[in-house]
């Protein structure tokens, strides 16, 4: 049994907290705040029609602005609220209630390989320490042989980018570029935030 991501511990002491977080993002929408700096990025590297997986999709903001722009999309996500948050908010997708950390996409039918992952919204940081590396396998399992996975988390929220680019080291993974924000400003070792596209080495 796999350890209990840090989502799901804060959700279990604040039962509340997973509506919040969709309502959240309901009143920013509503408020005409831009919200798809992710996704844009990620349009950006694929052609249409590309196949995305986007791992620990929340409400669906970035899987479904990408299924918008024409993408197929599967989102996955740990927190049945926050899936269904997504199909209610972001219909077309598949949204998938799994664990990153046990993630089984074929039981769910889906087997076709995808084009790019992404995992936005400090996903990384809220993953149980012990499971990071086998999320960081299990996510680049799922890419095509030239498909690429895009990571955004901010830093001082417990896993240190070092740390990450060493786990994504084991896992097989390769940096091919990292950032310092989702607008493609130029990443630095004293940036606050990472936004690191890797590829299967």
């Amino acid at each position: 049994m796999v350890e209990k991501s840090l989502w799901t511990r804060r959700v279990e002491e604040n039962p509340e907290h997973s509506h919040w977080y969709v309502q959240r993002f309901r009143t920013m929408a509503a408020a005409g705040e831009d919200l798809h700096g992710e996704a844009r990025l990620v349009d950006a590297m694929v052609p249409r029609g590309a196949r995305v997986l986007d791992a620990g999709c929340g409400p669906g903001r970035v899987g479904g602005e990408l299924a918008r722009r024409g993408h197929t999309v599967v989102g996955v996500d740990v927190d049945p609220v926050l899936i269904e948050g997504a199909e209610a908010d972001h219909p077309g997708p598949t949204w998938l209630v799994q664990d990153l950390a046990t993630l089984d996409l074929a039981a769910a039918g889906v087997t076709e390989p995808f084009d790019v992952v992404v995992s936005a919204g400090n996903v990384m940081t809220f993953l149980a320490p012990s499971t990071r590396g086998t999320v960081l396998r299990n996510l680049a399992a799922h890419l095509t042989p030239e498909g690429r996975l895009v990571v955004g988390f901010g830093a001082g929220r417990g896993y240190p980018f070092e740390e990450f680019f060493a786990d994504a080291e084991a896992a097989g993974l390769r940096r091919d570029v990292t950032l310092a924000t989702w607008d493609l400003r130029p990443w630095t070792p004293d940036a606050d935030f990472l936004v690191a596209v890797l590829s299967r080495g």
